[in-house]
């Protein structure tokens, strides 16, 4: 419990960094978002299973030719997916989540990839399984999930790690779509965060065997306990990120920075994955930032 208030306590110091490092720097937090677009598409699409790299990823945003054959549904899935990212980070601001939100969202991420289902709930006979978990009937989906919206807005005195962490092990285990769930899952996150003034946060692909554990744990246990861990160590690295370049610190790799300071890298990328370092994933690689003397 102790360790889960230490991070609690660590976002609060976050975010009131961000907020005053943040003044005067509108078009550098733009800029910040923008470059992220390309890795949230990327680990959110190969959570699920896509086959594409970053590094084609970037390419099909980029519209630039690719050096393989790449499906047309793995093509959509990146620059729809690509569309709704940068879509929530005004939208999230204007208005609150509801049911007509999401199916919005979900509209437009399987717009042209399966237009049937895109943008309406799961309905009739339309089942679904998620490994072992199967999914509740269709019938129950929109009790379900504004019972989800209501009780996260309830508990508005609760730390928004948790709030998230349980709505989003809910809404997945609701599983509301007939495709799309995690995907738009994971944007809700985001836009839930970015509506309560927070930023968004990146679950990473190398990440994908403590997620599953996560919905295991809740399905068994009921606990939101691994989510929690997962969107605490989410939240701290964005914020990490984004503070390196606001407060203008020299950035570079973690490798670079334990040979300059004759520290133990192994130790160094262990700190990092705990996050009780300032350190953050940018394109796969662990990278600090140093402030400027």
């Amino acid at each position: 419990m102790a360790k889960i208030l230490n991070v609690y306590n660590k976002i609060n110091t976050l975010r009131e960094r961000y907020y005053r490092a943040s003044i005067g720097k509108d078009a550098l937090i733009r800029i910040i978002n923008e470059a992220e677009v390309a890795e949230q598409v990327f680990n959110s699409n190969a959570i699920e299973n896509s086959t594409l790299t970053l590094e084609e990823t970037e390419k099909i945003l980029l519209q630039i030719d690719l050096d393989r054959y790449i499906s047309e549904r793995e093509i959509f899935e990146a620059k729809n997916l690509a569309r709704v990212v940068t879509y929530i980070d005004t939208k999230a601001k204007e208005q609150e989540l509801s049911l007509n939100v999401i199916l919005m969202l979900h509209k437009m991420l399987i717009s042209n990839i399966r237009d049937d289902i895109a943008g309406r709930f799961r309905q009739d006979q339309e089942y679904v399984r998620v490994g072992s978990h199967i999914a509740p009937d269709p019938q129950v989906v929109v009790g379900r999930l504004e019972k989800m919206l209501a009780e996260f807005n309830a508990e508005s005195h609760i730390n928004i790690i948790k709030r998230v962490a349980k709505l989003h092990l809910v809404f997945e285990h609701i599983h509301p779509f007939v495709d799309g769930n995690g995907r738009i899952g994971r944007v809700v996150n985001n836009y839930l965060l970015i509506r309560e003034g927070f930023v968004p946060i990146n679950i990473k692909f190398i990440e994908r065997k403590k997620y599953y554990e996560a919905f295991q744990e809740f399905d068994l246990k009921g606990s939101t306990k691994i989510m929690e861990e997962i969107v605490g160590k989410a939240l701290t690295s964005s914020y990490h990120k984004r503070l390196a370049y606001l407060e203008g610190a020299e950035i570079m790799t973690l490798a670079d920075y334990a040979k300059k300071f004759k520290l133990s890298h192994p130790n160094m990328i262990n700190k990092a994955k705990r996050q009780t370092i300032e350190a953050f994933l940018e394109k796969g690689i662990w990278k600090i930032g140093v402030p400027n003397k």
